[in-house]
Protein backbone atom coordinates (compact mmCIF):
# COMPACT_ATOMS: atom_id res chain seq x y z
CA UNK A 1 0.00 0.00 0.00
CA UNK A 2 0.65 4.14 -0.02
CA UNK A 3 1.91 5.46 2.77
CA UNK A 4 3.54 8.47 4.53
CA UNK A 5 6.95 7.02 5.70
CA UNK A 6 9.34 7.70 8.16
CA UNK A 7 12.81 5.90 7.85
CA UNK A 8 14.78 7.51 10.63
CA UNK A 9 14.48 10.22 13.52
CA UNK A 10 14.22 13.56 12.68
CA UNK A 11 13.25 12.60 9.06
CA UNK A 12 11.17 13.91 6.65
CA UNK A 13 8.08 11.49 6.07
CA UNK A 14 8.07 10.54 1.93
CA UNK A 15 5.30 8.68 0.26
CA UNK A 16 6.17 5.12 -0.15
CA UNK A 17 5.42 1.74 -0.17
CA UNK A 18 4.97 0.02 2.94
CA UNK A 19 3.43 -3.83 4.06
CA UNK A 20 0.18 -3.65 4.23
CA UNK A 21 -1.22 -3.45 7.74
CA UNK A 22 -1.24 -7.12 9.83
CA UNK A 23 -5.00 -8.42 10.28
CA UNK A 24 -6.95 -8.09 13.94
CA UNK A 25 -9.33 -11.05 14.34
CA UNK A 26 -12.90 -9.28 13.89
CA UNK A 27 -11.86 -5.76 12.52
CA UNK A 28 -11.19 -5.38 8.67
CA UNK A 29 -9.23 -2.73 6.95
CA UNK A 30 -10.42 0.66 6.44
CA UNK A 31 -9.98 2.78 3.87
CA UNK A 32 -8.13 6.39 4.89
CA UNK A 33 -10.32 9.34 4.48
CA UNK A 34 -8.10 11.94 6.26
CA UNK A 35 -5.26 11.65 9.49
CA UNK A 36 -4.32 14.90 11.32
CA UNK A 37 -1.01 16.01 11.16
CA UNK A 38 -1.13 16.97 15.34
CA UNK A 39 1.83 17.73 17.60
CA UNK A 40 2.07 13.90 19.38
CA UNK A 41 2.32 12.93 15.55
CA UNK A 42 5.12 14.56 15.33
CA UNK A 43 6.55 13.76 18.36
CA UNK A 44 6.45 10.35 18.16
CA UNK A 45 7.42 9.99 14.50
CA UNK A 46 10.48 12.20 16.11
CA UNK A 47 11.24 9.74 18.76
CA UNK A 48 10.82 12.93 21.03
CA UNK A 49 7.38 11.70 22.58
CA UNK A 50 7.60 9.79 25.86
CA UNK A 51 5.40 7.34 23.80
CA UNK A 52 7.42 6.64 21.22
CA UNK A 53 8.56 2.90 20.23
CA UNK A 54 11.53 4.85 17.88
CA UNK A 55 11.59 1.88 15.67
CA UNK A 56 11.95 2.50 11.79
CA UNK A 57 10.60 2.83 9.38
CA UNK A 58 7.26 3.76 10.61
CA UNK A 59 3.62 5.16 9.35
CA UNK A 60 2.84 8.35 11.42
CA UNK A 61 -0.26 8.93 12.56
CA UNK A 62 -2.34 8.62 15.76
CA UNK A 63 -6.16 8.70 14.57
CA UNK A 64 -8.11 9.12 11.56
CA UNK A 65 -11.56 8.99 9.81
CA UNK A 66 -11.94 5.86 7.77
CA UNK A 67 -14.24 4.75 5.50
CA UNK A 68 -15.76 0.94 5.99
CA UNK A 69 -15.99 -1.68 3.35
CA UNK A 70 -19.62 -0.79 3.62
CA UNK A 71 -19.39 2.83 3.10
CA UNK A 72 -19.61 4.17 6.72
CA UNK A 73 -17.38 6.81 8.04
CA UNK A 74 -15.73 6.05 11.27
CA UNK A 75 -13.35 7.63 13.81
CA UNK A 76 -10.67 5.35 14.60
CA UNK A 77 -7.01 5.05 15.55
CA UNK A 78 -4.84 3.02 17.83
CA UNK A 79 -2.74 1.28 14.97
CA UNK A 80 -0.41 -1.19 16.06
CA UNK A 81 2.90 0.01 15.42
CA UNK A 82 4.51 0.28 13.24
CA UNK A 83 1.50 1.26 11.14
CA UNK A 84 -0.10 4.66 11.61
CA UNK A 85 -3.10 6.26 9.92
CA UNK A 86 -1.63 8.21 7.60
CA UNK A 87 -1.69 5.16 4.92
CA UNK A 88 -4.23 4.00 2.11
CA UNK A 89 -5.59 0.80 4.25
CA UNK A 90 -5.92 0.68 8.36
CA UNK A 91 -6.01 -2.27 10.69
CA UNK A 92 -7.61 -0.38 13.95
CA UNK A 93 -9.07 -1.72 16.95
CA UNK A 94 -12.27 0.65 17.49
CA UNK A 95 -14.51 2.64 15.27
CA UNK A 96 -17.06 5.25 16.06
CA UNK A 97 -19.46 6.26 13.42
CA UNK A 98 -19.37 10.17 12.85
CA UNK A 99 -22.94 11.91 12.96
CA UNK A 100 -24.64 13.03 10.12
CA UNK A 101 -23.67 16.49 9.58
CA UNK A 102 -20.13 15.63 10.79
CA UNK A 103 -17.04 17.50 8.27
CA UNK A 104 -15.08 14.35 7.87
CA UNK A 105 -11.88 16.18 7.62
CA UNK A 106 -12.83 18.60 10.51
CA UNK A 107 -13.01 15.54 11.95
CA UNK A 108 -9.77 14.28 11.52
CA UNK A 109 -8.21 17.45 12.32
CA UNK A 110 -9.89 17.98 15.56
CA UNK A 111 -10.83 15.01 17.17
CA UNK A 112 -6.99 14.44 19.04
CA UNK A 113 -6.80 18.38 19.46
CA UNK A 114 -10.58 18.53 21.19
CA UNK A 115 -9.91 14.89 23.63
CA UNK A 116 -7.26 16.41 25.20
CA UNK A 117 -8.93 19.17 26.63
CA UNK A 118 -12.25 17.36 27.25
CA UNK A 119 -11.16 14.51 29.04
CA UNK A 120 -9.83 16.62 32.05
CA UNK A 121 -13.03 18.84 32.12
CA UNK A 122 -15.20 15.50 31.60
CA UNK A 123 -13.23 13.88 34.29
CA UNK A 124 -14.15 17.03 36.95
CA UNK A 125 -17.49 17.16 36.46
CA UNK A 126 -18.26 13.40 36.99
CA UNK A 127 -15.90 13.94 40.41
CA UNK A 128 -17.81 17.42 41.42
CA UNK A 129 -19.99 18.59 38.72
CA UNK A 130 -18.86 21.72 36.52
CA UNK A 131 -16.41 23.80 37.49
CA UNK A 132 -16.92 27.12 38.21
CA UNK A 133 -13.98 29.02 36.94
CA UNK A 134 -11.52 27.15 34.46
CA UNK A 135 -8.14 28.63 32.85
CA UNK A 136 -6.92 27.51 29.58
CA UNK A 137 -3.50 28.58 29.30
CA UNK A 138 -2.47 28.37 25.44
CA UNK A 139 -6.06 29.03 24.76
CA UNK A 140 -5.05 30.50 20.82
CA UNK A 141 -3.82 27.10 19.79
CA UNK A 142 -6.13 24.80 18.54
CA UNK A 143 -6.16 22.49 21.70
CA UNK A 144 -6.39 25.27 23.68
CA UNK A 145 -9.74 26.82 21.81
CA UNK A 146 -11.16 23.92 21.23
CA UNK A 147 -11.01 23.53 25.44
CA UNK A 148 -12.23 26.94 25.49
CA UNK A 149 -15.49 25.48 23.73
CA UNK A 150 -15.87 22.53 25.54
CA UNK A 151 -15.74 24.16 29.13
CA UNK A 152 -18.44 26.66 28.05
CA UNK A 153 -20.19 23.50 26.78
CA UNK A 154 -19.64 21.55 29.15
CA UNK A 155 -21.63 24.44 31.90
CA UNK A 156 -18.69 26.48 33.32
CA UNK A 157 -19.96 29.39 35.04
CA UNK A 158 -16.93 31.50 33.92
CA UNK A 159 -13.84 30.54 31.34
CA UNK A 160 -10.48 32.64 30.96
CA UNK A 161 -8.53 32.13 27.89
CA UNK A 162 -5.39 32.81 27.86
CA UNK A 163 -2.75 33.09 24.64
CA UNK A 164 -0.80 35.18 22.27
CA UNK A 165 -3.16 35.57 19.19
CA UNK A 166 -4.89 38.27 19.48
CA UNK A 167 -7.13 37.51 16.88
CA UNK A 168 -7.82 33.99 18.37
CA UNK A 169 -8.64 35.56 21.41
CA UNK A 170 -11.17 37.69 20.14
CA UNK A 171 -13.25 35.03 18.35
CA UNK A 172 -13.11 33.33 22.49
CA UNK A 173 -14.21 36.52 23.60
CA UNK A 174 -17.19 36.54 21.57
CA UNK A 175 -18.18 32.51 22.57
CA UNK A 176 -17.97 34.20 26.12
CA UNK A 177 -15.08 33.76 27.82
CA UNK A 178 -12.78 36.08 29.09
CA UNK A 179 -9.44 36.66 27.64
CA UNK A 180 -6.33 37.50 28.64
CA UNK A 181 -3.49 38.46 26.37
CA UNK A 182 -0.18 36.44 27.14
CA UNK A 183 2.10 39.07 25.41
CA UNK A 184 3.51 42.34 26.76
CA UNK A 185 6.92 44.38 26.91
CA UNK A 186 8.36 42.15 29.99
CA UNK A 187 7.51 39.21 31.14
CA UNK A 188 5.59 40.39 33.98
CA UNK A 189 3.50 41.64 31.65
CA UNK A 190 1.70 38.18 31.84
CA UNK A 191 1.94 37.65 34.96
CA UNK A 192 -0.05 41.15 35.73
CA UNK A 193 -2.76 40.56 33.10
CA UNK A 194 -3.13 36.55 34.49
CA UNK A 195 -3.10 38.13 38.17
CA UNK A 196 -5.56 40.50 37.42
CA UNK A 197 -8.38 38.03 35.89
CA UNK A 198 -7.59 35.46 38.27
CA UNK A 199 -8.09 37.59 41.07
CA UNK A 200 -11.31 38.47 40.07
CA UNK A 201 -12.40 34.65 40.25
CA UNK A 202 -10.10 32.04 41.30
CA UNK A 203 -9.99 28.88 38.80
CA UNK A 204 -11.28 25.71 40.34
CA UNK A 205 -9.75 24.18 36.97
CA UNK A 206 -6.44 24.99 35.41
CA UNK A 207 -5.77 23.19 31.68
CA UNK A 208 -2.13 24.18 30.84
CA UNK A 209 -1.55 23.26 26.57
CA UNK A 210 2.19 25.19 27.40
CA UNK A 211 4.18 24.70 30.60
CA UNK A 212 7.31 26.14 30.48
CA UNK A 213 7.21 30.24 31.88
CA UNK A 214 3.49 30.38 30.88
CA UNK A 215 3.20 28.20 33.75
CA UNK A 216 5.17 30.17 36.07
CA UNK A 217 3.53 33.49 35.06
CA UNK A 218 0.27 31.33 36.22
CA UNK A 219 1.67 29.92 39.41
CA UNK A 220 2.61 33.21 40.33
CA UNK A 221 -0.42 34.95 39.49
CA UNK A 222 -2.48 31.81 41.85
CA UNK A 223 -0.52 32.29 44.82
CA UNK A 224 -1.03 36.47 44.87
CA UNK A 225 -3.98 36.43 45.43
CA UNK A 226 -5.79 36.06 48.63
CA UNK A 227 -7.79 33.01 49.57
CA UNK A 228 -9.75 31.84 52.80
CA UNK A 229 -10.94 28.56 54.29
CA UNK A 230 -13.81 28.16 51.86
CA UNK A 231 -11.93 28.81 48.73
CA UNK A 232 -13.01 26.05 46.53
CA UNK A 233 -9.75 23.83 45.43
CA UNK A 234 -7.80 23.79 42.42
CA UNK A 235 -7.04 21.26 40.23
CA UNK A 236 -4.07 22.17 37.75
CA UNK A 237 -3.92 19.77 34.40
CA UNK A 238 -0.32 19.61 32.72
CA UNK A 239 -1.23 18.50 28.81
CA UNK A 240 0.96 20.12 26.83
CA UNK A 241 4.62 21.65 26.48
CA UNK A 242 4.76 23.93 23.55
CA UNK A 243 6.48 27.00 25.62
CA UNK A 244 8.89 24.59 27.17
CA UNK A 245 9.44 20.68 29.39
CA UNK A 246 10.53 22.46 32.79
CA UNK A 247 8.86 24.92 34.85
CA UNK A 248 9.86 25.91 38.93
CA UNK A 249 6.81 25.19 40.89
CA UNK A 250 6.93 27.07 43.98
CA UNK A 251 6.74 25.28 47.51
CA UNK A 252 4.57 27.96 48.56
CA UNK A 253 1.96 27.97 46.06
CA UNK A 254 1.75 24.11 47.35
CA UNK A 255 1.16 24.86 50.79
CA UNK A 256 -0.61 28.26 50.83
CA UNK A 257 -3.09 26.45 48.61
CA UNK A 258 -5.43 23.42 48.03
CA UNK A 259 -4.10 23.05 45.33
CA UNK A 260 -3.69 18.83 42.85
CA UNK A 261 -1.10 19.40 39.83
CA UNK A 262 -1.25 16.02 37.65
CA UNK A 263 -0.60 15.46 34.05
CA UNK A 264 -3.61 14.45 31.15
CA UNK A 265 -2.26 12.36 28.48
CA UNK A 266 -1.25 8.82 27.08
CA UNK A 267 -0.48 6.35 29.81
CA UNK A 268 -2.41 8.72 32.49
CA UNK A 269 -6.24 8.18 30.59
CA UNK A 270 -7.13 4.95 29.34
CA UNK A 271 -8.31 3.90 26.34
CA UNK A 272 -11.31 2.96 27.69
CA UNK A 273 -11.93 5.90 29.29
CA UNK A 274 -11.17 8.08 25.42
CA UNK A 275 -13.27 5.39 23.54
CA UNK A 276 -16.50 6.21 25.88
CA UNK A 277 -16.29 9.98 25.42
CA UNK A 278 -15.63 9.81 21.66
CA UNK A 279 -19.59 9.96 20.95
CA UNK A 280 -19.72 12.87 22.51
CA UNK A 281 -17.17 14.87 21.27
CA UNK A 282 -18.09 13.97 17.77
CA UNK A 283 -21.62 15.29 18.32
CA UNK A 284 -20.31 18.59 18.89
CA UNK A 285 -18.25 18.62 15.72
CA UNK A 286 -21.64 17.94 14.06
CA UNK A 287 -23.56 20.66 15.58
CA UNK A 288 -20.82 23.33 15.15
CA UNK A 289 -19.98 23.59 18.28
CA UNK A 290 -16.11 22.42 17.43
CA UNK A 291 -14.74 24.02 14.57
CA UNK A 292 -11.23 22.71 13.44
CA UNK A 293 -9.84 24.54 10.87
CA UNK A 294 -7.52 22.32 8.40
CA UNK A 295 -5.83 22.03 5.04
CA UNK A 296 -5.50 18.90 3.43
CA UNK A 297 -2.51 17.59 1.64
CA UNK A 298 -2.78 14.20 -0.72
CA UNK A 299 -0.22 11.49 0.76
CA UNK A 300 2.13 12.14 -2.43
CA UNK A 301 2.86 15.72 -0.56
CA UNK A 302 3.01 14.56 2.79
CA UNK A 303 6.55 16.49 2.99
CA UNK A 304 4.86 19.45 2.34
CA UNK A 305 2.30 18.80 5.06
CA UNK A 306 4.90 17.92 7.82
CA UNK A 307 6.18 21.65 6.97
CA UNK A 308 2.50 23.09 7.40
CA UNK A 309 2.20 25.76 9.78
CA UNK A 310 -0.50 28.60 10.71
CA UNK A 311 -3.81 28.60 12.32
CA UNK A 312 -4.89 25.41 10.31
CA UNK A 313 -4.31 21.73 10.83
CA UNK A 314 -2.69 19.36 8.34
CA UNK A 315 -5.05 16.69 7.76
CA UNK A 316 -3.37 14.00 4.99
CA UNK A 317 -5.89 12.14 2.70
CA UNK A 318 -5.92 9.56 -0.29
CA UNK A 319 -4.47 11.13 -4.18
Amino acid sequence: MRAAVVNTPEATPVCADFPDPERRPGHKPLRLVGAGLHHVVRGLASGRHYGSDQAYPLVPGVDAVARTDDGRLVYTGLARSPWGTMAEWLVTPFEVELPAGADPLAVAAGMNPALSGWMPLITRRKEVGAPGTVLVLGATGMSGSLAVRAALSLGAQRVIAAGRDHESLERLRGLGAVTVPLTGATPDAGTAALGAAVAEAQPELVLDFVWGPVAEAAFAALGSVRVDDDSAPIDYVQIGSLAGGEAVLPASLLRSRRIRVSGSGKGSVSKEQMIAELPEVLARFAAGTFEAPYTAYPLSRVGEAWAHQGRTRAVIVPD
